[in-house]
């Protein structure tokens, strides 16, 4: 399947606490139409439709991970359907064999953690330069996340994708939780961070080219 990019992407949607159940099961919303987010971008109906059918035809349930990390799959999804409202998504935890999704189940009982989150890479778009819209019409998606709501933006793959758009660096705290939320685990991400991001920031300081830098942290987000 062709993507527009290899970068996955992220968007998050909240659940009501009457939606999570004693048995590990919940239901709520993985995306909403319609609605302009915090990235100027729009959700199309239809737009999960031929990744819907896929999930289906693999007979796979789709996984259910913890704030995006790969490494920390904590239940998956049955139902999966578009409506006139979004995305809607039937859900479990496997609260009895992982330790991770009884907390995830504590938590979002309590409403401590209250979010949704899709993971997909991008099919098909358009952009509307009047008013600066960018319409997602086929997604892939990946993965349904549960998620602290709201999440730290600064601290999502698309912050760092912007900050380097823009010709800058981001900072190593930034560039750790990048690489966590791309799936790396925590030790992992600081020493990818302290060793790498470190050492490019400190050529950049001492009279290093800054365009090195970037075209380096560019390179490693595309390979992802």
């Amino acid at each position: 399947m062709k993507h527009k990019n290899n970068v996955i992407q992220h968007k998050q949607f909240a659940f009501k606490t009457d939606a999570v159940n004693e048995d590990g099961t919940f239901s709520g919303y993985g995306s909403v139409f319609g609605n302009v987010d915090s990235y100027g971008e729009i959700v199309a109906p239809g737009a999960f439709k031929e990744s819907i059918a896929a999930i289906k035809a693999s007979g796979d349930p789709l996984p259910a991970l913890w704030q995006h990390r790969w490494a920390e799959p904590i239940g998956g999804y049955d139902v999966l359907e578009e409506d006139e409202r979004g995305l809607k998504v039937e859900g479990w935890l496997l609260t009895g064999q992982i330790p991770r999704a009884a907390e995830a189940h504590a938590l979002m009982k309590r409403r401590v953690v209250k979010g949704l989150s899709i993971g997909y890479y991008v099919l098909e778009d358009s952009w509307n330069e009047k008013d600066r819209i960018r319409t997602l019409t086929k997604l892939d998606l990946q993965e349904i996340s549960i998620v602290t709501f709201p999440a730290n933006v600064e601290a999502q793959v698309e912050s760092v994708k912007s900050i380097l758009a823009q010709g800058n660096l981001p900072t190593l705290s930034q560039f750790e939780d990048f690489l966590r939320e791309s799936g790396y685990s925590k030790s992992q991400a600081t020493i990818i961070a302290s060793k790498g991001l470190k050492e490019l920031l400190s050529r950049s300081e001492s009279g290093g080219k800054k365009s090195d830098a970037l075209t380096a942290l560019r390179n490693f987000q595309l390979s992802k």
